[in-house]
Formats: structure tokens, sequence, C-alpha cells
């Protein structure tokens, strides 16, 4: 049996790995799951914090309000209908008035409550680039968290692993409870199996919440049917985020001979021939019709997508999916 030599390690020290892929800290590893020693995870994230909050508020300069272009509650000006706008949002007796089509703009709310769901299944437990896709789970979050922590908003989470493990971390207003719900976050370890991502989603929808934000964090591994339906539900009533994390080899397979594949949510073992191009060219066909189709259902959810990559720098990558936003918002769009 061939296996490629030196193959990658999966598993080192997941805060230092983020962090030391951005240019700010380099770490020495971890435990065999990808934690983060206790004595080393306020470091390693305040250095992760640090980093965000600088390129972010470089590249994002000016007043953004939350990570969506979130229409809020509080009512507005009228003005009138663009195509795109939610017809939801029609204003009825002004458009009665003036015979022309009119759109009730609401303003953000003061206090958004952000609430993360965030799947640290094993499948999450692989990389082959720059990090973990748990890392990137991780990094994700801390982003989130800046985005949306500031003015007294609030931020919880609701955390699922294998085997059915799942954490519920209340939301809290505050810097100082946003870096300690970061901190338990990272140091969760992930276990064997499959995190059922459709009762993750549903934890979102109890109890019933003012509108505010959801934010998914996953790589969406499980079938659509079996969480399209939760995030449906949890798009009614609040702004939707879905994060997609992807590793290279999840979209295509290199050509280094013999291959030999684990899964990590059932520790089955795969031999694979990757010299056959035949082979390679329908495991890309398969990844791309798997992505198509997590991606349909999200838009058919309402909800917003942003994929990150672990060979990528996914904190660009953030910034130009809150600046696009930010430009749906100043053309008057609400999607």
């Amino acid at each position: 049996m061939t296996v490629p030599a030196d193959p990658p390690r999966l598993g080192s020290g997941r805060a230092d790995r983020i962090a030391g892929t951005a240019g700010a800290y380099a770490g020495q590893g971890g435990d065999a799951h990808g934690g983060v020693a206790t004595a080393r995870a306020e470091h390693v994230l305040s250095r992760l914090q640090l980093l965000i909050t600088r390129k972010l508020d470089g590249l994002l300069q000016g007043d953004y309000i939350g990570l969506l272009p979130g229409p809020g509650t509080e009512p507005g000006e009228s003005r009138e209908y663009r195509p795109g706008d939610d017809v939801r949002r029609m204003d009825w007796p002004v458009t009665a008035r003036t015979t022309v089509p009119h759109t009730r703009q609401t303003v953000a709310d003061r206090e958004l409550e952000t609430w993360l769901a965030i799947d640290l299944s094993a499948s999450l437990s692989f990389g082959t680039a720059q990090m973990l896709k748990s890392d990137l789970v991780v990094a994700a979050a801390a982003a989130v968290t800046h985005l949306t922590v500031r003015a007294g908003n609030r931020i919880g989470a609701v955390v699922g692993t294998g085997g059915g493990h799942t954490a519920r971390l209340p939301a809290r207003p505050g810097r100082k409870e946003a870096q300690g719900l970061l901190r338990a976050i990272a140091r969760t370890p992930i276990k064997p199996g499959r995190t059922d991502l459709g009762a993750l989603v549903d934890m979102l929808n109890r109890p019933p919440r003012r509108r505010g934000l959801a934010v998914v964090i996953s790589d969406f591994m499980a079938p659509p049917a079996d969480w399209g339906r939760p995030l449906r539900k949890l798009a009614v009533r609040h702004d939707v985020l879905a994060i997609e994390v992807v590793d290279p080899r999840e979209l295509e397979l290199p050509d280094v001979g013999v291959l030999v594949l684990a899964d990590p949510e059932t520790g089955a073992l795969h031999e694979v021939y990757t010299g056959d191009a035949k082979l390679r060219a329908k495991y890309a066909e398969g990844a791309a019709a798997q992505r198509s189709a997590i991606a349909y259902e999200l838009r058919a959810a309402g909800a917003q997508h942003l994929r990150l990559r672990t060979d990528s720098d996914w904190l660009l990558d953030i910034v130009r999916f809150v600046a696009a936003q930010r430009h749906a918002r100043t053309r008057g769009t609400t999607r």
C-alpha cells in the first residue's frame, strides 16, 4: 500500500494556526483534537482579536450597521420602490396617495441580538492548506463577534459537536463577555460522530426572540434536507448569514498516487488511486454538484451566503462580503 509521504498534520493548536496564518502569531501545536491549551487561549485569542480589529476597521472605514444590511424594526422614511426591494415592506398608504409604488425603509435596531450556531462535528477536524476547517470556524466566529458586539449588542451561541453533544452559551453584551464566549468555543473538543445540524439550527428558534441576526457556521456536509427546513424557519424571523467553510481537497483530488482517506465521522477507510484522471474528474463533478445543492438550499431559505476557504485570506473574504452588503444597502436593496 502506498501512502503519500509526510501527509498534512491535522490537529495542531487551533488558535495558534489561525493567528499564525494571518501573520500575527505562530504556536507549537496542541492536543489531538485541535483544542487550545487553557494557558495559551487568552493570549492567542487576544492576538486574533487585535488582528481582526486592525484589518476590519482599517478596510471597513466609516459606520457600518451590523454584519448584514439588516432592515431592523424602527420605522424610517419611505422612498420609491426599486427592483430587488422586499415587497413585504411596501408602504401602501404612500403608494395609494402618490399612485407610485413606495417601500418603507427601516432603521437598524440600536441593540441587536446575534446568535451563532457553531458546527464542530468531526468533519471539521480536517484541513490540507493553512489551517483546519475547525480553525476557520473559530476565526469566523471571532470576526462576527467583532462586527456585532458594538454599541451594547448582545451575542450568544449554540455549539454542537459529534455524538449529539450541544452547549448553549447565553447572549450577553460587552467585549469581555464576547471574549469569554470565544474562549468557550475555541476550547470545545471535537468528538467523533456527526452533529445534527438541523437540530442545532433549530435551537436558535427556541425560545422565540425579537428580530436579530443568526449566523450559522458549518461545512454543511449534512444532506440539505436535514437542515434546510429549520434554516427557512429561522429566516422568517431573523436575518440569517450562513458561513460555509471549505477545504480545497473537498473540491478536487490531487494526483498523488494511492491515497488513503479516513471518514472522521465514522472512521471508515477508503483507498483511492488518484492517478486516474477520470476518477478525479468524477470527484470534482460530484463535489461541484454538492456545493451547488448547498448554495441552492441556502438561497431558498433566504440566507446570505459567505464561503470561506482554508487556503485563502479569510479576513479579506469577510471584508469583501461586508463591503458588498454595504454597497447593496446604499443602493436601497434589502437583500
